[in-house]
């Protein structure tokens, strides 16, 4: 009869990658928010372009609204959550 020890790290929850990129997108969707700069960094070309077409109509009121937002949003969240809805998930909006 074999038997095994226990992992010591089973009731741990897994470590995010290195390539979380939490912080540069909370932060850029703060300051430049209205520019999209924060989809872009997360991959998301067709979201970043829609939030450019957008600030030129409404001459970035509504997605500077968005971006604060947003930005809150990235930094409240732990960094595997945000690994696991954003970068994972490709989870688009808020």
């Amino acid at each position: 009869m074999e038997v095994t020890r226990p992992r010591e790290d089973w009731n741990r929850p897994p470590e995010p990658p290195q390539d979380n990129k939490k912080v540069s997108c909370g932060i850029l969707a703060i300051l430049l928010g209205p520019f999209g700069i924060h989809k872009f960094l997360l991959g998301y070309q067709t979201e970043g372009i829609i939030t450019l077409v957008l600030s030129l109509v409404t001459c970035g009121i509504v997605t500077s609204l968005i971006g604060i937002i947003e930005g809150v949003i990235y930094l409240c969240m732990s960094d595997n959550d945000f690994y696991q809805t954003y970068q994972v998930g490709k989870r688009g909006w808020f």
